[in-house]
């Protein structure tokens, strides 16, 4: 066989092996995609409203400052590809949406200084929290089965999770859910029952 030839062989073997990783992460995905239950769902939501971590200045910040906003929360690491991958899109949609009522909150499981280097390499527009290990008991209890990275979530202006995403998300699907969220006003406070 021709040196040609075995490079032309050598480039579609690559091209498969490509093709059928990316199948398969995404079947992965879905297979590790969990509906949540309603009480999981409000359990989950209540950990992550009820969440107060450190921004990047090493101030704790409360989740619930944002309540009322449409939040996408979502959980990464300087190191996770995935994560870096989907950070840009992130900013775009901050932008595109932030005057509408939608807020990103990044909680970074990672060390602070290089979660400090990154979001202003990257130019990040929302608000980056620093998470520690304990962060995992909170991707749990928001329906991460896997404690894998990314997690995102989004929590509508009521604090009610909407929907979950394990692994990089898709953002003309994630505006396909946001953009109704964000018309909508949030539910009114029940009053305290006696």
């Amino acid at each position: 066989m021709s040196k040609f030839k075995q490079i032309l062989l050598y480039l579609c073997i690559a091209v498969i092996a490509l093709g059928a990783g990316s199948f398969f992460r995404s079947l992965l995905s879905d297979i590790y995609q969990t509906e949540l239950t309603s009480e999981e769902s409000q359990q989950g939501a209540k950990a992550i409203l009820e969440a107060s971590l450190p921004d990047l200045q090493g101030d704790d910040q409360a989740v619930s400052q944002w309540l009322g906003k449409v939040m996408v929360v979502n959980f990464w690491a300087t190191w996770c590809t995935p994560c870096r991958e989907e950070i840009p899109e992130f900013i775009e949609a901050q932008n595109k949406y932030g005057d509408q009522g939608l807020i990103f909150v990044g909680i970074a499981i990672d060390q602070p200084d290089k979660v400090k280097m990154f979001s202003q390499e990257f130019g990040i527009n929302y608000p980056v929290l620093i998470g520690s290990f304990n962060t995992w008991s909170l991707l749990e209890a928001a329906g991460n089965r896997m404690s894998a990275l990314p997690y995102t979530v989004v929590l509508n202006r009521s604090g009610e999770i909407v929907d979950t995403y394990l692994g990089r998300v898709n953002l003309k699907k994630l505006e396909k859910l946001v953009e109704p969220l964000l018309k909508q006003q949030p539910a009114p406070e029940q009053p305290a029952q006696s």
